[in-house]
């Protein structure tokens, strides 16, 4: 891990110095006259660039290296932005004295962002990134320079690149080295331990992706801010690539957010990413020579979500709340001002978050590593609850986010994609008159809210397992797109007609099934499926002409009406663990399989506590007929104790699920078997968690087959061994017979954590595979789930399996001739297989044996039985 650590920081630090060799050799050989590289060349090369920095930067991030990748991060938005700029410039789209009020702003934040970045890392004592931060940001004041004047500042400009190129080369390719090494050569300074060199930070409370997401903001409000300052003319289409490049920046901090379980910074992202998309489509429109007008419906739904927010970012800190607060200020000013970003008010607030950004990314990134914080009011929002009565705040922690069934890196989205909604539903309203669609600003808001970032909010989902949730959000997001395209990009036209309302019908109908699956959710998702059919209803009037005046303006506002209570209520019950926001029963609930969570418990198996404990109920059923639950039980059972009560079980194993049952409890055997069906040629097997359990057993088993096993286990070998007395001793009783054949078994030691633990806590366990006689394999919880969900006792969920393939099936009835054979050949090759025997028996022959046995001499039964020693 350590080495994929280390290749990412000399992935970022050869990018690095190779960005900076372009921008040295562009600005020392250029003249004011002509430019050694021509725009459009120098912006593809950066752009290839940018790629390659935020690949190394979001893979450090994942790594936990935090200043470095927020340092790459904002390095790629940089170069990612001029490049485009650059692009723009070489095909005559921007003219050349334009070049200067586009690139002005962005250099701008950048070199102020860099700056804080350097400034804290000089103060943590990382001299590499200090300097590598500082030299970018030199480098940018000096290009502004030569944008105002003419030819002054180049030369300075390049030799700030040549330090920056020449120490990213040197730690870049050292780190390269010592890692293709393996340590053995490490240039001095670019050792991981070194001072000079970049950590990984350990603070848990601090985010890099929120760095970088300040950073965009910070570039944003600079691009906004230039114009009220009279630093540029006007918000023109050259500040179209550093606005856009913000909004995709912040989209991927979203997305990051989500992999780090923090629903709020995630929806707070995706909220100022609409607003990034929005101003660089007004800046777009100004080349076609159309002036835009924000509708006044909009960004006062937008202000008041955004305020929703900010009052539940308090909880993580004041500081937060407060810095959220300063965008409903922005949305007020949109809607109080028809121009919006174009006007000063609204350029004034720009100003204003220009500077609270600037500060709170300090703050950010220097308690990002340092581990004496600078306090941000975390604690406020949790003392003042405690002083309210029936008022409980949720452990904000990342098992609140633990899926249903299963494991998931991410947290949930429904908040986003609920919000989402009731901005495109919102924007719907605004009325269009006689004007040019283009100039009303609806577009970005229902193509980027509704379609886009609902799409996201559905990849979201899926990944998390939620089928039901991910196809609504898929489904509404492709058509919020679709109809935003058609009627407010100019595609609309006057079309009408049965073309146009048979691709309405389709989404009508698929909506109709989501609408019927609605229903065994709960009455929120029934209410939001609903309301948007009507939706769909008047798209579809419209497109036949026989629209009902004022019915789409009325069904948009019942829609973005329920999408706003989910909304809240999913942000109100991720916050407060009492009371709760009804969402509703299902209006249709269903018994056994897909019946619900009280089908049986289920845990993430990765967390010991999981095979510990089942939160919540567990459910005693009184016989093999599987009968609906007649009891309930408050205590916690754990695992263990549900096998021990006779209870079976699915869970991962090293290989695919198994159905497992305790040894020691027949009926629980007979159960397995028959929940199973097994057919006579699949009998079940028995695992062990250790040779040490057969320690009972031992002197009635070859001491060859014992090394042998102490040899190949833990593993994905199975051993088929003769069938004897000796299974008694493991109180299978009756239901031996459902294990092995009448001449053999099948016995097993997992190389799985999970299952071992288990086998530790209730014995020798019967197992045989989570599914039907004659079906595939369970490769997934989901399916074990599907499948036996209404006839086992609990699932302990890991996903899908690490392999898709069966265990090695070796047969060792006939070992102590020296031969075994294979009944078949699973994960583990046979190559493997024979060489663990050679090995064994080879050391057999030295008289070797494993030290961990020492075989007692197996007497006749009567001298056993008249040896006093045995009595004893």
């Amino acid at each position: 891990m350590a080495q994929v650590c280390s290749l990412h920081v000399s992935i970022g630090m050869i990018t690095i110095s190779g960005g900076s060799l372009l921008l040295l050799v562009h600005n020392y050989a250029s003249s004011p006259e002509k430019a050694f590289i021509p725009n459009t060349a120098l912006g593809i090369l950066l752009l290839i660039i940018a790629v390659l920095l935020a690949y190394a930067g979001i893979l450090r991030s994942l790594s936990h290296g935090r200043l470095f990748a927020t340092l790459c991060l904002t390095l790629s938005a940089l170069w990612c932005g001029s490049g485009l700029v650059y692009i723009l410039a070489g095909q005559n789209v921007l003219q050349p004295l334009e070049l200067r009020s586009a690139l002005i702003p962005g250099l701008a934040a950048f070199t102020l962002a860099l700056l804080i970045i350097g400034s804290v890392a000089v103060i943590e004592k990382k001299t590499v990134l200090f300097l590598i931060a500082v030299g970018i940001s030199l480098a940018c004041a000096h290009q502004i320079a030569g944008l105002v004047a003419a030819g002054f500042g180049q030369s300075a400009t390049a030799a700030n690149y040549l330090l920056v190129c020449l120490l990213g080369v040197y730690f870049g390719f050292g780190r390269l080295l010592s890692t293709i090494t393996h340590g053995k050569v490490v240039p001095p300074g670019t050792s991981r331990q070194s001072k000079t060199g970049v950590k990984t930070e350990q603070n848990q409370g601090c985010s890099d992706v929120a760095s970088v997401g300040l950073v965009m903001n910070l570039l944003s409000a600079s691009v906004l801010a230039c114009p009220l300052l009279g630093v540029v003319p006007t918000l023109f289409v050259g500040h179209v690539p550093w606005l856009w490049t913000a909004g995709v920046f912040q989209l991927g901090a979203c997305v990051l957010l989500y992999r780090a379980m923090d629903t709020l910074g995630a929806t707070f992202y995706g909220f100022v990413a609409l607003l990034k998309f929005a101003e660089g489509y007004s800046a777009l429109l100004t080349f076609y020579g159309i002036q835009t007008d924000s509708p006044v419906p909009f960004p006062v739904v937008f202000s008041l979500l955004f305020f929703t927010l900010a009052l539940f970012s308090f909880q993580k800190s004041f500081l937060e709340g407060l810095y959220h607060l300063f965008f409903v200020a922005y949305c007020i000013a949109l809607a109080v001002e028809p121009q919006g970003f174009f006007q000063a008010g609204t350029q004034g607030v720009q100003g204003a978050i220009f500077v609270v950004s600037a500060g709170m990314l300090s703050l950010t990134a220097y308690n990002m590593v340092s581990t004496s914080m600078v306090p941000t009011g975390s604690g406020y929002f949790k003392a003042l609850v405690s002083r309210l009565q029936k008022i409980t705040l949720r452990a904000q922690d990342k098992e609140q986010h633990s899926p249903y069934l299963g494991y998931s890196k991410y947290a949930d989205a429904e908040v986003l994609g609920h919000a989402c909604s009731v901005l495109a539903a919102f924007a719907m309203t605004a009325t269009l008159g006689d004007r040019n669609p283009l100039s009303v600003l609806v577009l970005p808001w229902v193509v980027v809210a509704g379609g886009a970032l609902q799409l996201l909010c559905g990849s979201v989902a899926f990944s998390r397992g939620k089928s039901l949730e991910s196809t609504v959000f898929i489904l509404y997001g492709m058509m919020w797109t679709v109809w935003g395209l058609t009627r407010y990009a100019g595609l609309y036209g006057e079309t009408r007609g049965f073309n146009l309302a048979v691709g309405i019908i389709g989404f009508i109908l698929f909506n109709s099934l989501v609408i019927v699956a609605a229903m065994f959710l709960n009455l929120a998702w029934f209410a939001y499926a609903l309301t948007f059919q009507l939706i769909l209803i008047s798209f579809l009037l419209d497109a036949l002409g026989v629209l009902p005046f004022g019915y789409d303006i009325g069904v948009t506002i019942l829609f973005g009406v329920v999408s706003f209570y989910c909304f809240l209520a999913h942000l109100f019950n991720s916050t407060f663990q009492v009371p709760q926001i009804p969402l509703g029963k299902p209006l249709i609930k269903l018994s056994g399989i897909g019946g619900g969570s009280k089908v049986c418990p289920h845990l993430p198996a990765r967390k010991a506590s999981s095979v510990q404990q089942i939160a919540g109920e567990n459910q005693l059923r009184p016989d093999s007929k599987n009968r609906r639950i007649e009891k309930r039980i408050n205590s916690l059972l754990t695992f263990s104790e549900i096998m021990k009560n006779g209870g079976i079980c699915g869970m991962p194993t090293d290989t695919v699920y198994v159905l497992v049952a305790a040894c020691n409890r027949p009926e629980a055997v007979v159960k397995a078997y028959n929940v199973k069906k097994a057919a006579q040629d699949r009998p079940m097997s028995m695992w062990i968690s250790s040779i040490k359990q057969l320690e009972p057993v031992r002197h009635l088993l070859s001491p060859l087959l014992l090394d042998f096993m102490e040899a190949a286990w833990p593993s994905s070998i199975s051993m088929v061994i003769p069938r004897g007395p000796w299974m008694d001793i493991f109180g299978l009783g009756d239901a031996a017979k459902h294990i092995g054949t009448p001449q053999s078994i099948a016995i097993r030691n997992p190389d799985c954590t999970v299952a071992t633990y288990l086998i530790s806590q209730v014995g020798p366990i019967a197992v045989t595979s989570a599914n039907p006689t004659g079906e595939a394999d369970t490769t997934h919880h989901n399916q074990v789930y599907a499948k036996l969900g209404n006839k086992v006792d609990g699932v302990l969920c890991d996903g899908a399996s690490p392999e898709n393939i069966a265990s090695t099936v070796v047969d060792c009835t006939k070992i102590e001739t020296g031969h075994i054979g294979f009944f078949r050949v699973g994960i583990i090759p046979k190559t493997k297989v024979l060489k663990i025997f050679e090995e064994v028996q080879r050391r057999h022959q030295q008289g070797q044996t494993n030290p961990a046995f020492e075989y007692d001499l197996v007497l006749p039964s009567t001298q056993r039985e008249a040896n006093p020693a045995n009595k004893a």
